[in-house]
């Protein structure tokens, strides 16, 4: 059974700094692409990074140069370091280990960005 799980997330003031972290139990993790996503409320899920087997990272532009993914596949898990927050990071966000048509979610962390 495939397990993803985040964790991390919480209430932090505008210019602070989160790292999430996902970890994923059930399949043969570094052969998977992983990719972060957020829902904001009333919003639609929008990728904000990923990273492939070999390491590379893209983001989306609205976190480039604030947030950092990577990976480490002995321990089957992934990190998101989040820094210079905004309020309008504010969004439930999600692990997605990805490998050609299969794709498994987590339940998602809370992250909210208030003074």
């Amino acid at each position: 059974q495939v397990q993803v799980v985040e964790s991390g997330g919480g209430l932090v003031q505008p210019g602070g700094s989160l790292r999430l972290s996902c970890s994923v139990s059930g399949i043969i993790f570094r052969i998977y692409s992983v990719g972060w996503y957020r829902q904001a409320p009333g919003k639609q899920r929008e990728l904000v990074a990923g990273i492939n087997i070999g390491g590379s990272q893209s983001y989306a532009d609205s976190v480039k140069g604030r947030f950092t993914l990577s990976r480490v596949n002995a321990d089957n898990a992934a990190y998101l370091q989040m820094n210079s927050l905004k309020p309008e990071d504010t969004a439930v966000y999600y692990c997605n280990p990805q490998r050609g048509r299969e794709a498994f979610w987590g339940q998602g962390t809370q992250v909210t960005v208030s003074s």
